[in-house]
Protein backbone atom coordinates (compact mmCIF):
# COMPACT_ATOMS: atom_id res chain seq x y z
CA UNK A 1 0.00 0.00 0.00
CA UNK A 2 2.83 2.13 1.12
CA UNK A 3 4.62 2.01 -2.33
CA UNK A 4 1.71 3.23 -4.35
CA UNK A 5 1.50 5.76 -2.00
CA UNK A 6 5.03 6.51 -2.87
CA UNK A 7 4.82 6.49 -6.60
CA UNK A 8 1.77 8.96 -6.56
CA UNK A 9 3.91 11.51 -4.48
CA UNK A 10 6.48 11.34 -7.07
CA UNK A 11 4.31 11.99 -9.93
CA UNK A 12 2.62 14.93 -8.32
CA UNK A 13 5.99 16.42 -7.54
CA UNK A 14 7.00 15.67 -11.30
CA UNK A 15 3.67 17.20 -12.55
CA UNK A 16 4.53 20.08 -10.11
CA UNK A 17 8.54 20.42 -11.32
CA UNK A 18 7.51 20.53 -14.77
CA UNK A 19 4.77 23.32 -14.52
CA UNK A 20 7.10 25.41 -12.33
CA UNK A 21 9.89 25.34 -14.75
CA UNK A 22 7.70 25.98 -18.11
CA UNK A 23 5.63 28.28 -16.39
CA UNK A 24 9.26 30.00 -16.13
CA UNK A 25 10.25 29.37 -19.55
CA UNK A 26 7.31 31.05 -20.71
CA UNK A 27 7.25 33.80 -18.62
CA UNK A 28 10.94 34.27 -19.78
CA UNK A 29 9.54 34.25 -23.42
CA UNK A 30 7.16 36.71 -22.40
CA UNK A 31 9.13 39.43 -20.62
CA UNK A 32 12.28 38.91 -23.30
CA UNK A 33 9.17 39.21 -26.04
CA UNK A 34 11.76 36.82 -27.92
CA UNK A 35 9.06 35.76 -30.26
CA UNK A 36 7.85 39.24 -31.20
CA UNK A 37 10.91 40.60 -31.92
CA UNK A 38 12.23 37.69 -33.95
CA UNK A 39 8.92 38.23 -36.15
CA UNK A 40 10.01 41.90 -36.49
CA UNK A 41 13.60 41.17 -37.26
CA UNK A 42 12.79 39.06 -39.92
CA UNK A 43 9.74 41.18 -41.28
CA UNK A 44 7.53 37.73 -41.41
CA UNK A 45 4.72 39.04 -40.01
CA UNK A 46 2.08 36.69 -41.40
CA UNK A 47 4.09 33.41 -40.27
CA UNK A 48 4.57 34.68 -36.20
CA UNK A 49 2.46 31.17 -35.70
CA UNK A 50 5.63 29.44 -37.33
CA UNK A 51 8.20 30.78 -34.81
CA UNK A 52 5.77 29.72 -31.94
CA UNK A 53 4.93 26.54 -33.04
CA UNK A 54 9.00 26.13 -33.42
CA UNK A 55 9.36 27.04 -30.19
CA UNK A 56 6.68 25.11 -29.09
CA UNK A 57 7.82 21.86 -31.03
CA UNK A 58 11.84 21.96 -30.19
CA UNK A 59 10.60 22.16 -26.09
CA UNK A 60 8.22 18.79 -27.45
CA UNK A 61 10.63 16.73 -28.30
CA UNK A 62 13.46 17.74 -25.79
CA UNK A 63 11.19 17.03 -22.92
CA UNK A 64 10.29 13.58 -24.61
CA UNK A 65 13.97 13.19 -25.62
CA UNK A 66 14.80 13.35 -22.09
CA UNK A 67 12.23 11.59 -20.34
CA UNK A 68 12.66 8.22 -22.71
CA UNK A 69 16.42 8.43 -23.32
CA UNK A 70 16.34 9.24 -27.08
CA UNK A 71 19.66 9.04 -28.59
CA UNK A 72 20.83 10.34 -31.91
CA UNK A 73 23.04 6.87 -32.96
CA UNK A 74 24.39 9.44 -35.94
CA UNK A 75 28.10 9.57 -37.35
CA UNK A 76 29.99 12.44 -35.70
CA UNK A 77 29.96 14.28 -38.34
CA UNK A 78 25.64 14.53 -38.80
CA UNK A 79 25.36 15.31 -35.17
CA UNK A 80 26.77 19.12 -37.06
CA UNK A 81 22.68 19.69 -38.05
CA UNK A 82 21.54 19.30 -34.47
CA UNK A 83 24.38 21.53 -32.75
CA UNK A 84 23.82 24.52 -35.29
CA UNK A 85 20.23 24.75 -34.38
CA UNK A 86 20.75 24.53 -30.40
CA UNK A 87 23.42 27.18 -31.09
CA UNK A 88 20.83 29.36 -33.11
CA UNK A 89 18.37 29.17 -30.38
CA UNK A 90 20.97 29.82 -27.40
CA UNK A 91 22.82 32.90 -29.39
CA UNK A 92 18.99 34.47 -30.06
CA UNK A 93 18.50 33.96 -26.54
CA UNK A 94 21.88 35.83 -25.51
CA UNK A 95 21.33 38.12 -27.61
CA UNK A 96 17.63 39.09 -26.49
CA UNK A 97 18.53 39.13 -23.26
CA UNK A 98 21.28 41.45 -23.74
CA UNK A 99 19.10 43.38 -25.45
CA UNK A 100 16.79 43.47 -23.10
CA UNK A 101 18.54 44.32 -20.33
CA UNK A 102 20.60 47.16 -22.95
CA UNK A 103 23.93 45.84 -21.39
CA UNK A 104 26.54 46.51 -24.10
CA UNK A 105 25.12 50.16 -24.29
CA UNK A 106 26.07 50.65 -20.63
CA UNK A 107 28.72 49.17 -20.62
CA UNK A 108 29.96 51.21 -23.35
CA UNK A 109 29.28 54.32 -21.63
CA UNK A 110 30.66 53.88 -18.31
CA UNK A 111 33.75 51.76 -19.16
CA UNK A 112 34.43 54.76 -22.36
CA UNK A 113 34.67 52.03 -24.91
CA UNK A 114 32.27 53.35 -27.22
CA UNK A 115 35.03 53.20 -30.10
CA UNK A 116 35.89 49.99 -29.31
CA UNK A 117 32.08 48.96 -29.52
CA UNK A 118 32.66 46.67 -32.72
CA UNK A 119 36.15 45.60 -31.33
CA UNK A 120 34.34 44.25 -28.79
CA UNK A 121 31.09 42.44 -30.34
CA UNK A 122 33.50 40.58 -32.67
CA UNK A 123 35.46 39.38 -29.81
CA UNK A 124 32.16 38.23 -27.75
CA UNK A 125 30.94 36.26 -30.85
CA UNK A 126 34.33 34.90 -31.66
CA UNK A 127 34.28 33.83 -28.12
CA UNK A 128 31.29 32.18 -27.91
CA UNK A 129 31.98 30.21 -31.00
CA UNK A 130 35.53 29.33 -29.93
CA UNK A 131 34.01 28.34 -26.63
CA UNK A 132 31.55 25.96 -28.11
CA UNK A 133 33.42 24.43 -30.41
CA UNK A 134 36.00 23.07 -27.36
CA UNK A 135 32.77 21.51 -25.59
CA UNK A 136 31.26 20.02 -28.19
CA UNK A 137 34.63 18.70 -29.75
CA UNK A 138 36.61 17.88 -26.87
CA UNK A 139 34.50 17.71 -24.34
CA UNK A 140 31.72 15.47 -25.42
Amino acid sequence: MDNWLAELLVMIVGIAGGFSVGSAFVALLIVLDLIPRLVQLTRAYRRSWLFESATLAGAIYWICADQFHWRLDWPDGWLLFPAIFQGLFVGMFAAALTEVLNVLPILSKRLKLQPYMFSLLVAMILGKVAGSLVDWLWSG
